[in-house]
């Protein structure tokens, strides 16, 4: 199982990216563990300044705007 989070203050980008994680997952059959990170604290903690974040077994994967369907899918294959 795949430990994953979205980091992400709750906007439209972050809802879709979340999404987008859920979707992919489903769409490989990879089970996931998927949180929500809204508490910018938390977020900064990460070094991510930019939302919204997906972190992937504790490593940011990605920080700031929308990814893209082929990377999510590459960051839980990996």
């Amino acid at each position: 199982m795949k430990n994953v989070k979205v980091l992400g203050s709750g906007c439209k980008r972050c809802a879709a990216t979340e999404a987008l994680v859920r979707d992919e997952a489903k769409r490989l059959g990879i089970e996931i563990a998927l949180e929500h990170v809204t508490d910018y604290a938390a977020i900064a903690g990460y070094g991510v300044m930019s939302t919204p974040g997906i972190i992937v077994d504790g490593t940011v994967v990605h920080a700031g705007g929308m990814p893209k369907a082929e990377d999510v899918a590459r960051w839980l294959q990996a």
